[in-house]
């Protein structure tokens, strides 16, 4: 085996049309483990370039180069793919279910390779959703520390009460958990709108069951800048390039707003 050394850098990109990639986000999108996991495999010298040994962080790859760990090739990770859909109520946020209830990923094209859901919606809630094949736009739409406005239209069997909304932006802590709505809007009928930076799980309906309001419909219309204009029930788009560089160019805010 050759020895180990540092395979000759490329300047570092986006893998996006052909152009190189740092080796460790190579590795990490290729799902053998996460990044700061896939820098040290690079550490331990475990990985190898074209038959070279890579031992130090920093090196790129590009089409056509051949990436072992422990001797075995890696695949490369299929191009990014993000989508934005409009799931039905009756449709789980799964990639299996074994009562072979509908499954929202199976709405969107076949082709598209392995995606994963971005956040949830439950079976009787409706509206936007991601889809996508990048850990890193997930992660900046669900954590709270990104502070990415999720909107939901939410009609109710009676009117939610000013007093509760308030409770609720102030935050409510029910059976040890903290809720905290960044904002409503009351529209007519018995129908609020609401926004979340952090959704937890049922927390509408729960929140609002708890203050003795069920929740009647449920629907997610906007995350971010992507709004649930124009798509369907059950259809799908792509997310669009710049909607996606929003997403990704989101900064960590600290707890009391500030850039972290």
């Amino acid at each position: 085996m050759a020895d180990a050394r540092a395979v000759p850098a490329r300047p570092s990109a986006r893998s996006d049309g052909g152009v190189p990639l740092r080796l460790q986000v190579f590795l990490a999108r290729a799902g053998v483990a996460s990044r700061r996991a896939c820098e040290q495999l690079i550490a331990s010298g475990r990985v190898a370039v074209n038959g070279e040994l890579v031992t130090v962080q920093g090196c790129t790859v590009a089409p056509g180069d051949r990436v072992t760990v422990n001797g075995s090739v890696v695949a490369a990770a299929r191009r990014e793919a993000y989508f934005a859909l409009h799931k039905p109520a009756g449709y789980l946020c799964t990639n299996a279910d074994p009562r072979g209830r509908r499954l929202a990923r199976d709405l969107l094209p076949a082709d598209a390779g392995r995606l994963f859901h971005v956040g949830r919606l439950d079976l009787a809630s409706s509206g936007l959703i991601l889809f996508c094949n990048d850990g890193q736009l997930a992660v900046r739409v669900t954590h709270p520390r990104y502070g990415v406005e999720k909107e939901y239209e939410v009609a109710t069997a009676r009117p939610v009460p000013t007093a509760v909304l308030e409770r609720y932006r102030s935050g409510w802590s029910i059976g040890g958990t903290t809720y905290t709505l960044a904002g409503y809007r009351r529209c007519a009928g018995n129908r609020v709108t609401l926004i979340l930076t952090e959704g937890r799980n049922r927390e509408i309906r729960r929140v609002l069951a708890h203050a003795g309001v069920p929740v009647r419909r449920l629907v997610r219309v906007r995350i971010g800048p992507v709004t649930l204009d124009g798509i369907a029930s059950g259809a799908w788009r792509p997310l669009h390039p710049r909607e996606v560089a929003w997403f990704l160019a989101r900064r960590a805010r600290a707890v009391d707003g500030r850039a972290a």
